[in-house]
């Protein structure tokens, strides 16, 4: 694909993965008599309340240990993806006839021209990035950019795990990142509305998690349901009984396409025009879309990061000779797909969840986008054992801020996957 070996800033790090191979990231096993320890404090340090899906213990008995080349080349990669999205997200910007190829809700389609008031300083951004190692090199999968989600285990997990691998050390930390974000928009003690699904525990607990340490930095939190905010003069503000006036901020982690679903005469539409500092924006929903790269070449600007790292991508309503089975070379995602739902990989799937994602295809083929399918090369510990990895990269305003990793035994992330802490060898081992 078009944009290989053009450098990312920094170490003179290439921006294409493929073909380099994936090395610097494996395996290391927590002692085993210190495994319940950590899984305490995983539930309870790193908000981990409910460790299980269905019964799958979402707490991984390793950690990935990544040396600092590959921690280095991540993270510039990360942050070079990051500006070109931010650049697309510009570009974007009253190009109508483009955004109706997005796959996007009718209503959510008719609100974006409410966002032509966008300013890149008064919002924080905050994304991240999924990475995978390949048998050709790493390449990511997608980039999470409207509610991403792993805050809390990025920022803590490793921190908990750093006590048994004293020669690695943690990378980053997002929360913090993100409360330096707000502090340069907001007043000292402002009123930080955290809004999200209230009824779902995993949402909450994400909510309680940045909550909590904003709390501790000086902000109050204010724990909401979207419609919990009315808007006055395009400000936000608390509709909460005892609890009513401005809010100085928002950290939306409800998926921005859920907005038209909320009860009629709310005025979800707000969010989109608000004035108040807001994390995240809008804007994300344009790169949330897997349907975005069908239209780059229509953006009259440079993608090279992400035209080497990203897997060719095609639209199904297109049928092109020779693009093969979907279930061997090629798969299916869906548009707006979120935790890895919806991804036609045949041997994650019942053969009847298979032929329904190909019935879903073949009736809104606008809805999906084809993917050419990577893969995956599972890193592997001393013991033997190996586990298919995803290295989620966060950034926040275009710098990067921690790592999120999941493990799975089969080629696909899903909710089923285990939280894995990343550390990276430490600067300077002299002393150890």
């Amino acid at each position: 694909m078009s944009g290989a070996g053009v450098p990312v800033r920094g170490a003179g790090i290439p921006v294409n993965g493929a073909g380099i191979p994936v090395r610097g990231a494996v395996l290391a096993r927590i002692p085993s008599e210190q495994y319940s320890d950590y899984r305490y404090e995983a539930i309870f340090r790193a908000y981990k309340w409910d460790p299980q899906v269905e019964d799958h213990n979402t707490v991984a008995e390793h950690v990935v240990l990544l040396d600092k080349h590959t921690a280095g080349r991540l993270e510039h990669w990360a942050e070079q993806l990051s500006a070109e999205t931010m650049a697309m997200e510009q570009a974007m910007a009253g190009r109508t006839d483009l955004v109706k190829k997005l796959g996007f809700p009718s209503k959510i389609k008719k609100a974006i021209p409410k966002i032509d008031n966008y300013s890149r300083e008064k919002h924080i951004r905050l994304m991240r990035f999924d990475f995978h190692p390949t048998t050709e090199g790493w390449s990511v999968s997608e980039v999470n950019s409207d509610v991403p989600g792993g805050l809390a285990e990025a920022s803590v997990l490793p921190r908990i795990a750093q006590q048994y691998f004293p020669r690695h050390e943690p990378r980053g930390h997002v929360a913090h990142s993100l409360l330096e974000a707000f502090q340069k928009r907001t007043q000292p003690g402002a009123r930080i509305a955290f809004v999200h699904a209230t009824s779902y525990a995993d949402d909450r607990q994400v909510m309680q998690f940045l909550g909590d340490y904003f709390e501790q930095n000086g902000y109050r939190s204010l724990y909401a349901a979207p419609d919990h905010l009315v808007w006055k003069e395009d400000r936000a503000m608390s509709l909460i009984q005892g609890k009513e006036g401005p809010v100085g901020g928002i950290v939306r982690f409800y998926p921005l396409e859920w907005l038209p679903n909320l009860s009629r005469g709310t005025d979800w539409s707000g969010y989109y025009r608000t004035q108040t500092p807001s994390c995240n924006h809008p804007i994300a929903i344009f790169a949330q879309s897997k349907r975005l790269p069908l239209i780059w070449d229509e953006l009259g600007i440079k993608l090279p990061a992400w035209k080497s790292l990203l897997p060719e991508t095609r639209a199904p309503e297109i049928r092109i000779p020779g693009s093969g089975d979907p279930g061997d070379d090629w798969i299916y995602k869906p548009a707006l797909g979120r935790v890895g739902e919806g991804i036609s990989i045949r041997e994650a799937l019942t053969p009847k969840e298979y032929r329904q994602i190909q019935r879903d295809v073949r009736r809104h083929p606008k809805d999906w986008v084809m993917q050419k399918r990577f893969q995956s090369k599972p890193v592997a510990g001393e013991d033997g054992e190996s586990f298919h990895l995803c290295v989620g990269v966060f950034t926040v305003d275009g710098k990067a801020a921690g790592f999120y990793g999941r493990i799975s035994s089969y080629p696909r992330i899903d909710a089923r996957a285990k939280d894995i802490p990343l550390l990276v060898e430490k600067e300077d081992r002299t002393n150890e």
